[in-house]
């Protein structure tokens, strides 16, 4: 007997698989042969490289972030012939002219910059020569970004790929990668002294626009072209500001100043990729190590033996599953695509539409971003961008988490309610009986948050974590030997390359912002909107925050809405701490907003269901984390600020807030509600934004009033037809 089919006969129907059964992601395969060996190698040899720095051997700051990021540009690059690939698409073909034009162009270029590279290593640094060959200068760069931009076109243009080895534009554009590298590190010191000054020579302004480049595409490819828009742009912007009008123009800045300038620490090798190339791949290797282990499996199988058989009872599990998995692994649309195969077809089983069945999995995939303790590294980033405390922060951001879980939560229950589901039978779900006793399974988790909390170091804490997944996992059918590790470690390093080229190109914004001083400006804007009213002063800062989102996985998004937004904010005398939630929370939220809701639309690929339905329905889902912000604006104490009664206070009547919420969205309380009571209700609901006994007393008296009428005007019969339409 296998030891899958050993655990179904212990505890019942096993729900959940792990990555045995699903590798990186549904509609991912690995390359086949020498090629996957390859890629397989050096993505757990990336992995490593990044524990052993983090934990034993610091690198020097910029040495260590370069490594991460065209490290992360190689195998970005040389694994997409993988991750784009389907099953059919096994057939190579003849090549034409034009393609083996551009090849050619590119095989020059990338090689000759390569051997530049090659040579400044041999002849400068082996023999201890004061400075690199001003060959290396005049020559190096020009050539490398012809190449580069013919391996890229011919990528666009020619994308039929195979998967028994790895294509030929691919290999040449990681070749880049590591010329560049390469490049910046032979000259790290006097490069940063250079940076964005007259004195940057032409090797610098190629290398730079060559890593930018490479940067861009891969972020194409891995999340498409809402990003590299957004990108292309602040890199417009920059030098078009002399011709634009008011607080937009600037003075413009020369191609080799600007490129410099941002592949500094000041944009693509600043905070996003600080945070990336330390906390971020941390949490991912720790999911990864979850996946590996089965402890991740273990957790979505304990949530439907405890919630499986209530009405509705998939939607619920995949608000709690979801929420829990989400915020480990750092990406909605990511979270969406690896959970939410499995919930969404059994949501639509107990007869939810497929646009609610994606709507809800993305909804719950987004709110794990927010929810403490590691909220997806938000509370890494904000601690790192603002100097707040780590633990500070995750104080915060308990009742504002609770809210949102809370509210869609009611909300998946009363549309449960109104169209009567029902639940999974007890026959098809986990053994609750037997689970409980695996409890032990939880020790990761525990002892990530415990060391956390007991002023470990975030790497020290995610490293025990990720020691406990291996180590709890001798105790199950699942024992981690060495392949497994081996597997865990490479499945981490593929995790992370999205996130690696989203927060380079995030750089890229900030870079931008810091350069043109656009951000002082933009709060100088919200300070005069906040003359005329600081409501619509706020409402500005939450379109821009939800705009700058739009396309981004979460870190990146609240990277450039703190850099752009944030600052407004603090002008107009909000505090750092509750400045930072208000950008935060809507750059998660743009995930699941209209029209562009990478998390929406990962959810519907999977049901089958429209897109930009789904988005709005998602939405509707996720309406608490849109009025959340503006409720701890106006109330410090859902941020834990202030004395305790008021804190409860505030916690009591926002949570009965969101559930006059939920029902007026879903159109049920207690009862079927008609479009004038459930317009009476999102006004109750509104009026508790404000925590005050006046607001709260109206909010509590029109709940009472309706629920009064409903217990009078609805019939039984009525009740049973409304829960059947």
């Amino acid at each position: 007997m296998s030891a899958q089919a050993a655990q179904s006969a212990e505890t019942g129907p096993v729900i959940a698989q792990g990555v045995d059964d699903e590798p990186v992601a549904s509609n991912q395969r690995d390359p086949q042969g020498r090629a996957g060996m390859l890629i397989a190698v050096l993505a757990a040899a990336y992995t490593i490289f990044h524990l052993v720095v983090m934990v034993f051997y610091p690198l020097e700051t910029w040495t260590y972030r370069m490594f991460h990021l065209c490290g992360g540009l190689l195998i970005g690059f040389l694994t997409y012939s993988a991750l784009s690939q389907t099953a059919t698409e096994t057939e190579d073909r003849p090549r034409g002219p034009l393609e083996l034009a551009l090849l050619a162009v590119a095989v020059g270029g990338i090689g000759y910059g390569f051997l530049m590279v090659a040579y400044a290593w041999g002849g400068w640094w082996l023999a201890g020569a004061a400075q690199p060959p001003r060959m290396v200068f005049q020559t190096y760069g020009l050539p490398l970004v012809i190449g580069t931009s013919a391996a890229i076109l011919s990528g666009w243009l020619f994308s039929t790929r195979t998967r028994t080895r790895i294509h030929l534009p691919d290999m040449l554009l990681g070749l880049a990668a590591i010329a560049v590298m390469g490049y910046i590190l032979f000259v790290v010191g006097a490069l940063r002294m250079r940076a964005g000054t007259g004195m940057a020579q032409p090797g610098d302004l190629w290398a730079a626009l060559t890593g930018v480049l490479l940067i861009l595409e891969l972020a194409r490819r891995l999340t498409g072209l809402a990003l590299v828009v957004i990108v292309g742009v602040f890199i417009a912007y920059s030098f078009l500001g002399p011709w634009l009008p008011g607080f937009l123009n600037h003075r413009g800045y020369t191609a080799t100043r600007f490129f410099t300038y941002i592949f500094t620490d000041q944009g693509v090798l600043g905070d996003p990729i600080a945070v990336s190339s330390t906390y971020i791949i941390l949490f991912i290797v720790f999911a990864a190590f979850l996946q590996a282990s089965k402890v991740g499996d273990y957790f979505v199988n304990f949530a439907f033996a405890c919630a499986g058989q209530a009405r509705g009872g998939p939607a619920k599990v995949a608000v709690f599953a979801s929420g829990l998995m989400g915020m480990i692994n750092g990406t909605s649309a990511g979270n969406v695509v690896s959970t939410g195969s499995l919930t969404i077809p059994l949501m639509k089983k107990v007869g939810y539409s497929p646009k609610t069945s994606a709507a809800v999995e993305a909804t719950a995939s987004s709110g794990g971003q927010i929810l403490p303790p590691i909220m997806g590294a938000g509370a890494f980033i904000m601690a790192e961008v603002t100097g707040i405390p780590y633990t500070d922060i995750v104080i915060a951001a308990i009742i504002p988490a609770l809210l949102y879980f809370v509210s869609v939560y009611f909300m998946v229950d009363l549309q449960a309610l109104k169209l009567n589901m029902k639940g999974l039978p007890r026959s098809e779900l986990p053994r609750f009986d037997v689970l409980v006793k695996q409890v032990y399974l939880f020790l990761p988790i525990i002892i990530l948050i415990y060391t956390l909390f007991a002023g470990y170091s975030v790497i020290r804490a995610g490293a025990m974590g990720m020691a406990a997944a291996a180590m709890v996992s001798w105790l199950t059918p699942h024992k981690m030997g060495p392949v497994q590790i081996f597997r865990a470690l490479e499945l981490g390093a593929k995790m992370s390359i999205q996130m690696v080229a989203v927060c380079a190109a995030a750089g890229i914004i900030v870079g931008v912002i810091a350069l043109t001083g656009v951000g002082a400006r933009f709060s100088a804007l919200l300070l005069t909107i906040a003359g005329q009213s600081q409501l619509l002063a706020m409402f500005f800062a939450m379109c821009i925050s939800i705009i700058l989102g739009m396309g981004m996985p979460t870190t990146a998004a609240y990277a450039v809405a703190a850099a752009v937004v944030a600052p407004g904010l603090i002008s107009l005398g909000v505090p750092v701490l509750v400045a930072h939630f208000f950008v935060f929370y809507y750059a998660v939220m743009s995930a699941i907003t209209p029209p562009v809701a990478l998390a929406a639309y990962a959810g519907a690929g999977l049901s089958g269901s429209d897109p930009m339905k789904t988005s709005v329905e998602a939405f509707k889902l996720g309406l608490a984390a849109f009025i959340v912000p503006f409720m701890f604006f106006n109330s410090h104490e859902l941020l834990m600020q202030g004395e305790t009664m008021d804190i409860i206070h505030a916690t009591a009547t926002a949570l009965l807030g969101m559930f006059l919420l939920s029902a007026g969205v879903i159109g049920y309380f207690f009862g079927p509600a008609a479009m004038i009571v459930r317009l009476i209700l999102l006004a109750a609901a509104l009026s508790m934004i404000s925590v005050g006994w006046l607001t709260d007393l109206v909010g509590l008296s029109v709940a009472a009033g309706l629920y009064l009428w409903q217990r009078k005007m609805v019939t039984p019969g009525a009740l049973v037809r409304g829960q059947t339409d």
